[in-house]
């Protein structure tokens, strides 16, 4: 941005998930700039500038042909039929007469509220907030998802083992604690300053680059355990193990049978803070299988010399370590294992609830973890209550619309999945976050009705049969808050709405009207209406704490407000450390569970009752001799604005970039830079190669959210010509218990793709006629 067209154009404050900004338009073009008080700012805000008015988004109401003359009911052919325009009152129309027959006929149990996505970082331009609102208001609920893509199992096991997520995840660890405390820090999987940049509401200084220099150049010891040398930033100066993809719970069981065969391990807080110990200890030893698991076991398993795991085991005694163990682990099979074993090594390292050691489970996964709590509260806008009350885990969407009325296990209970018959989906791109896609372009050829509010022409709204355009939140006003940043940002519009988009809130409204429900949903308010009211909350708790609190007007005009914080003290893990029986956890027994009682009464093969090295079922063999991680990207959130000028610079000839290690690429006659092609029984992609010895031999990289391209659409199983990773990924669940999303590992064979390039037509509108 040159200095010249500064002061020519008013910059407005805005928020993202990437980071607060301002903005302006001048001469029909957007301008960005960082907010000045961030030591980190992230380079992702540069896609807006491209991707608000960027051929992709979506002008206008379209409908589905085949949906528009068949009416509702199965089709195979969406995602292959061309779209009819129609006007707002038209359209709306038409959708208000189908929500009410499925509403007649089926219930609640017919409807499926399919919002997961980050959506806005506004309160209350929320896709998910919205969408649910409307449909527990309209409706009387809906069917459901519970937990995350991103930390699904995490999120099932923890209450059982430690208790409060939240606490575990928000009120623990922070990073000033890593700068001025830490000693020792062993990352599983690493914590990837592309993963931190980003936080839910918005955030406004990124502090991880900051506080990782600080911890080395006190003398922290920063471990690296993961395939990928990239998981840590450079300024940690990293020991990087490269163990084989999966294989961390494997390592850590080795790590713990040396501590405990050495006498290292701190047996005075084991004896106070945990219980299940000694069983844990019979598997750990061998005297339950025959099968000490130590270091010489450990080897062949995890690729990683036997003499190093004993050394590593060694090097922590004595020493302030923090184990961290990223969401990423979790995200494949039995990836509820990681997550419980990285519990008991930190609790055999005696470091739990200390400043700057125990156990900070996915520190770096997200920007709002490992920071201090705001004293006050924000906005939020009510949802209201989902009187129907079913819902299935998140990731088994796929499941439950290829199987009505079949059972499954989840956390301990059978249950059956409904029969739905329309899919309501605003804010989110299942495209991008489910895995085998192939599979759920089956799924949602069985439906009556897929309804999608979008900005753009995603790979879901291409499957829709009614597609509402929705505006960008450049185009909306509304306010940022994050509970874990100080800095609460009104969010003024920059921009007019593209075509013809409206806000989420107005169409729903407008639903509302047609369905008789419009005052329960709008309660009287338009937005700046709205906006007002949910600050309210803010204000009020200033005024309890006896701090200034401007009104609407001062802060809308202010365009910021910086909220007083709680103090780092630990959270509740420092006060169980200091007094346990005061301060219980919410576990059954009150202490950290080892051995849970809770989950092996559930009779879970696939999860026993104390973690457990449990083999996966696919590893690289014949036809798929490499893994394949999808993880996340970095010039991106997920998939969103994957059409933006920086997510598109990282491309290479249009597609995007996996990592290979030399030697494998050797061995295929791959040259960097090549377009390769990726695959596996359930699909292929092709991506441009980037060659790096910063990857472990026999594994490539490959990140998610390139908008799902298929060569053939026709074809029940076409080529993503873009390099989309999951029409690779295994669509099953982590286990019985909480059946978590299993996309971030799977085996793929790559070769040189040779043939003449199939143009990427990711972004370009479907047919309309």
């Amino acid at each position: 941005m040159s200095a010249d067209i500064e002061p020519m154009a008013e910059f407005r404050p805005h928020s993202s998930h990437w980071g607060v900004f301002s903005a302006a338009m001048r001469d029909g073009e957007l301008l960005v700039r960082q907010y000045p008080g961030d030591p980190d700012p992230n380079e992702i805000i540069q896609n807006f500038p491209s991707a608000l008015r960027h051929p992709a988004r979506i002008a206008q109401p379209m409908v589905r042909r085949g949906w528009l003359e068949r009416g509702p009911g199965p089709d195979r052919r969406r995602g292959r039929d061309e779209f009819v325009p129609m006007a707002w009152d038209a359209v709306l129309d038409l959708l208000g007469d189908e929500l009410r027959r499925v509403r007649d006929r089926h219930g609640p149990d017919g409807v499926f509220g399919g919002s997961y996505g980050w959506a806005s970082a506004g309160r209350f331009h929320h896709a998910q907030s919205q969408i649910h609102r409307f449909l527990n208001t309209a409706l009387g609920g809906y069917v459901a998802s519970v937990n995350s893509y991103s930390s699904a199992a995490a999120t099932v096991i923890v209450p059982h083992i430690l208790g409060d997520y939240e606490a575990l995840t928000k009120h623990n660890v922070t990073w000033d604690q890593v700068a001025t405390h830490s000693e020792v820090v062993l990352a599983f999987g690493g914590m990837a300053l592309k993963n931190a940049m980003v936080s839910g509401g918005g955030i406004s200084e990124h502090v991880e680059r900051g506080a990782m220099r600080a911890a080395r150049e006190r003398g922290c010891d920063f471990i690296l355990i993961g395939p990928l040398h990239s998981d840590l930033p450079e300024e940690t100066r990293s020991e990087w193990i490269a163990n084989i993809p999966g294989t961390d719970t494997a390592l850590m069981l080795a790590l713990v049978h040396t501590l405990v065969t050495d006498g290292l391990h701190d047996r005075a807080f084991i004896e106070r803070y945990t219980v299940g110990w000694p069983v844990f200890e019979r598997y750990l030893l061998g005297e339950a299988d025959g099968q000490p698991k130590n270091a010489d076991w450990a080897a062949p398993i995890t690729g990683v010399a036997a003499e190093a795991i004993r050394a590593l085991a060694r090097r922590l005694h004595g020493k302030r370590v923090l184990v961290t163990v990223a969401h990423s682990l979790q995200r494949a099979e039995h990836g509820e294992q990681p997550v419980w074993m990285g519990a008991v090594l930190a609790a055999a390292l005696g470091q739990i609830g200390l400043p700057g050691g125990g156990y900070g489970y996915a520190l770096g996964a997200i920007g709002y973890y490992g920071r201090r709590a705001n004293a006050v509260p924000g906005p939020t806008l009510s949802q209201g209550r989902n009187r129907h009350g079913n819902f299935i885990p998140v990731a088994r969407i796929a499941d439950m619309l290829l199987n009505p009325g079949a059972a499954y296990r989840y956390n301990g209970q059978t249950r059956t999945y409904p029969d739905i018959r329309l899919v309501y989906w605003a804010g989110g791109n299942p495209f991008h976050h489910h895995q085998d896609l192939n599979r759920l372009r089956q799924a949602f050829a069985r439906v009556d009705t897929l309804v999608v509010h979008e900005q753009a022409w995603t790979a879901t709204a291409r499957h829709a049969d009614i597609v509402l355009p929705a505006t960008m939140t450049l185009e909306r006003e509304d306010i940022g808050y994050s509970s874990h940043d100080p800095l609460m940002v009104a969010m003024h519009r920059i921009a007019e709405p593209y075509g013809e988009a409206r806000d989420d809130h107005d169409i729903f409204a407008a639903l509302s009207r047609r369905l008789g429900v419009e005052q329960a949903f709008t309660e009287g308010r338009n937005s700046r209406d709205w906006l007002r009211h949910l600050y309210a909350r803010t204000q009020q708790g200033l005024r309890d704490q006896g701090l200034p609190a401007p009104d609407f007007e001062e802060f809308w005009a202010a365009g910021s407000l910086r909220l007083p914080q709680a103090p780092d003290d630990g959270g509740p893990w420092r006060a169980f450390h200091e007094d346990p029986d005061a301060n219980p956890l919410p576990t059954a027994s009150g202490r950290i569970e080892i051995f849970s009682e809770t989950v092996a009464g559930f009779g879970e093969a696939s999860c026993p009752g104390h973690p457990t090295w449990l083999p996966p079922e696919e590893t690289p063999g014949p036809g798929t001799p490499l893994h394949l991680v999808a993880n996340q990207p970095a010039t991106r959130l997920h998939s969103q604005l994957d059409f933006g000028g920086h997510s598109i610079g990282s491309k290479r000839r249009g597609r995007e970039v996996a990592t290979m290690h030399p030697a494998d690429a050797a061995a295929r006659g791959i040259a960097d830079g090549d377009v390769i092609r990726l695959s596996n029984a359930r699909g292929a992609c092709l991506a441009a190669v980037r060659l790096t010895t910063d990857i472990r031999p026999g594994v490539v990289q490959l990140a998610t959210g390139a908008w799902y391209d298929p060569e053939d659409p026709e074809d029940d199983r076409p080529l993503c010509v873009h390099g989309n990773p999951n029409v690779l990924t295994r669509d099953a669940g982590t286990s019985a218990l909480a059946q978590g999303c299993t996309g971030q590992i799977t085996v793929v064979e790559v070769e040189r793709f040779t043939g003449n390039l199939p143009p990427i037509r990711a972004f370009d509108p479907p047919r309309a006629g």
